[in-house]
């Protein structure tokens, strides 16, 4: 439980502000929110933690404070009023006052933006999963055969690129007129954000350790912290945009999807501490197959409404059977 310590506190301070922002009504609201953020982001979680093994304690530690600012004050509420006032043209504090005071019209401008969040979201979670999957230096396959193909795509250069822009193109083909001009925005800004830290993190590996920058680097997991936090953006801004079904006031919803993220990165550190990706070898598997069908989801969405309950769904089959795959390998291997 001591890995859920920050995670209760931040709770019990978002409950005592709903209630002092609209009452028991806004309390339950904030733990139902959080609740479902839990429940939709445990493949989040697991690729978290294939990324937070690899870096320092001291920057595991700052994922869990400094991130949750981010993840919280930035991705679910100040990155949504910035959507909003790059697609209306809206100056940044008059969408901070809307979101405040005129829910129902922001409401409807932050679902305006969905298009190109979701094909900003998607593009990267789809490069997220390639990542995975196109890893020459992966020698565990869950899927066998399958996976070694797919692994040998990953010696063709810039596969990953190539592959989303052709999934970008393709949904571009789908979308209404209107829209098109969003998917390609958002695609694009996926593709660059992805590509400009996954370059730096190579950078920074750099062997040379007399560069100090580099070398600090290297050390700190700057890069990885960043790529972390788009990562969780990635996942928050449909989850921003689905929490207005629930209810349509920001504050009610910063606070339990904020609760949501906590407790998420407090899942991540355990993971890590327990050492639970290397004992269940395919669940890793499981999360980036998960993250892929969610890209895939998520550029549909673009041009054909689905339901979020097939989002969990689809995530949580793919962590079950992964997990299964790991208890049975797991007794194999101990049997011989």
């Amino acid at each position: 439980m001591q890995n859920f310590t920050l995670s209760f506190i931040f709770t019990a301070i978002a409950v005592a502000i709903a209630f002092y922002w609209q009452g028991f009504e806004a309390v339950f609201l904030v733990l139902i929110l959080g609740l479902l953020e839990v429940s939709l982001s445990f493949d989040n979680a697991v690729v978290n933690a294939s990324v937070l093994k690899r870096m320092t304690q001291v920057w595991q530690h700052r994922f869990l404070t400094w991130g949750m600012v981010v993840a919280v004050f930035g991705m679910r509420l100040v990155f949504p009023v910035a959507i909003v006032k790059f697609a209306t043209g809206i100056s940044f504090n008059d969408v901070t006052q809307m979101a405040l005071h005129n829910p129902l019209q922001y409401a409807e401008h932050l679902h305006n933006s969905h298009t190109l969040i979701a094909s900003f979201g998607g593009v990267f979670l789809l490069l997220v999963a390639f990542s995975f999957l196109f890893d020459e230096t992966r020698d565990v396959y869950w899927l066998g055969k399958i996976e070694e193909k797919l692994q040998d795509l990953g010696k063709l250069d810039a596969i990953s690129t190539t592959l989303s822009l052709a999934t970008l193109l393709t949904v571009y083909h789908f979308v209404l007129p209107e829209h098109q001009h969003d998917v390609l925005m958002g695609g694009i800004w996926g593709i660059f954000l992805y590509g400009l830290v996954s370059s730096l993190d190579r950078f920074f590996q750099d062997e040379d350790e007399t560069e100090v920058f580099a070398d600090a680097a290297k050390r700190g997991g700057v890069m990885a912290f960043l790529y972390l936090e788009l990562l969780d953006a990635s996942f928050s801004f449909d989850g921003v945009i689905g929490a207005f079904a629930i209810t349509r006031d920001i504050v009610t919803i910063m606070l339990g999807l904020g609760i949501g993220a906590m407790f998420v990165r407090s899942l991540t550190i355990l993971l890590v501490s327990k050492g639970t990706l290397d004992e269940y070898v395919f669940l890793e598997h499981g999360a980036h197959y998960a993250i892929g069908a969610l890209a895939v989801i998520m550029l549909i969405s673009t041009f054909q409404s689905i339901p979020e309950v097939v989002t969990g769904l689809i995530g949580a089959l793919f962590i079950g059977l992964s997990l299964y795959s790991s208890v049975r390998y797991k007794q194999a291997t101990q049997k011989s």
